[in-house]
C-alpha cells in the first residue's frame, strides 16, 4: 500500500497543473454542494416553522369551571396533534396586551382584566390538522371562539403562505439537485480524462510492469489512489470553504431570521450538520474517483 501511495504521490507531482485541474473542478462541485446542502436544510427549518408555529387560541367562556377547564387541556396535552398547551388567564392577558402596548401607556389603562376571556393556547405539530382541530375546539362546550395567533392573515392566508413555502422548497431541492448533479458529470468528466491523460503518461512504465508479471490490480491501483486523493482534497477544501462562508455569515443570518432555526444556534448541533454534510460528500466523492478512473482503465484497456 505504501508503494502505491508514493507512486501516486509522484505522478501527482510530475504532472501538477492536471492536478490541480482535477483538484479545482472537484472544489467548485463539493463547494456547491455544501452550499446546497445547508441551503436545503435552511430552507426545510423554514417551512417547519411555519407549519408549527402558528397558535390556535381557544377562547373560554366566562364562568367555566376550573375542573372543566384542566379537563380540557388534559385531553389536548393528550392528542398527539397538539403540543405546548398552555392556559391564559385573564391576567396574564391583561399582561400580553400591555406588553404589546407599552410604546402607549393609556391604551393599557383603559382596560381590566375583566374584558380579556382566559384561553388555551397551543401549537399543531403539522398546519395539515389545523382544520379539524379548529372544528373539534369549535364544538366544544367550554369553548367561545377559536383562532390564530399567527400574523399571517387568518387560517387561510396562513395555508397559503405555508403552501408557497412548500413549493419554494420544492424548487430548491429540485433546482439544488440538476445543478448538482451537472457539476458532478462534468467532475466525472474531468477526472477521467485527466486518469487516461495519465495512462498515456504512463503507457512505457505500463508496458515494463507487465513484462515483468505485475498484475492487473498492481497496475491498476496507484492510478485509482491518485484519482481518490483528487477527490478527497477537493471535497474537503470544497466543504472547509462553505464552513468558512457559513460560519462568516452565521451571526448575521441568525440576527435577519430571529426565531426561525435556519441555521443550528447550538455549535455541536451546527458542527454536527457539517460533520454528516461532509460524511456524505466524502463516499461520494470516493465512488466519483473509483467510477471515473476505472472506466477510464477499462477504456484504455479497451483501445489497446
Amino acid at each position: 500500500m505504501n508503494f502505491h501511495l508514493k507512486t501516486a504521490l509522484s505522478s501527482l507531482r510530475r504532472s501538477p497543473f492536471q492536478a490541480l485541474a482535477a483538484i479545482f473542478v472537484l472544489t467548485i462541485t463539493f463547494f456547491v454542494g455544501t452550499a446546497f446542502s445547508v441551503l436545503i436544510y435552511s430552507s426545510s427549518q423554514v417551512l417547519s416553522y411555519f407549519e408549527t408555529r402558528p397558535q390556535v387560541i381557544a377562547f373560554l367562556k366566562d364562568g367555566s369551571g376550573v375542573e372543566a377547564i384542566v379537563s380540557l387541556q388534559h385531553k389536548l396535552s393528550a392528542d398527539i396533534r397538539i403540543k405546548d398547551v398552555r392556559y391564559v388567564s385573564k391576567e396574564e392577558a391583561l399582561s400580553i396586551y400591555k406588553d404589546a402596548t407599552s410604546d402607549n401607556p393609556l391604551l393599557s389603562e383603559l382596560v381590566s382584566p375583566s374584558i380579556f376571556p382566559a384561553s388555551l393556547e397551543f401549537s399543531l405539530s403539522n398546519l395539515s390538522f389545523a382544520q379539524d382541530v379548529i372544528k373539534e375546539m369549535k364544538s366544544e362546550d367550554l369553548v367561545e371562539s377559536v383562532g390564530f395567533t399567527a400574523s399571517l392573515g387568518g387560517e387561510k392566508t396562513l395555508q397559503d403562505v405555508v403552501s408557497r413555502l412548500r413549493k419554494v422548497t420544492y424548487y430548491i431541492r429540485l433546482g439544488g439537485g440538476i445543478f448538482a448533479g451537472v457539476l458532478l458529470g462534468t467532475s466525472f468528466t474531468v477526472l477521467m480524462i485527466i486518469i487516461s491523460m495519465r495512462m498515456i503518461g504512463r503507457k512505457d512504465e505500463v508496458e515494463i510492469l507487465k513484462l515483468i508479471g505485475a498484475k492487473s490490480g498492481f497496475i491498476r491501483s496507484p492510478i485509482i489512489i491518485e484519482a481518490v486523493m483528487y477527490s478527497l482534497m477537493g471535497v474537503f477544501i470544497g466543504w472547509l470553504l462553505t464552513l468558512i462562508l457559513v460560519l462568516y455569515l452565521a451571526p448575521w443570518i441568525i440576527s435577519y431570521f430571529g426565531q426561525i432555526p435556519v441555521l443550528p444556534k447550538e455549535p455541536s448541533a451546527f458542527f454536527a450538520l457539517f460533520g454528516i454534510i461532509l460524511s456524505a460528500e466524502i463516499l461520494m466523492g470516493v465512488l466519483l474517483a473509483l467510477g471515473g478512473s476505472n472506466l477510464a482503465l477499462t477504456r484504455a484497456r479497451r483501445k489497446k
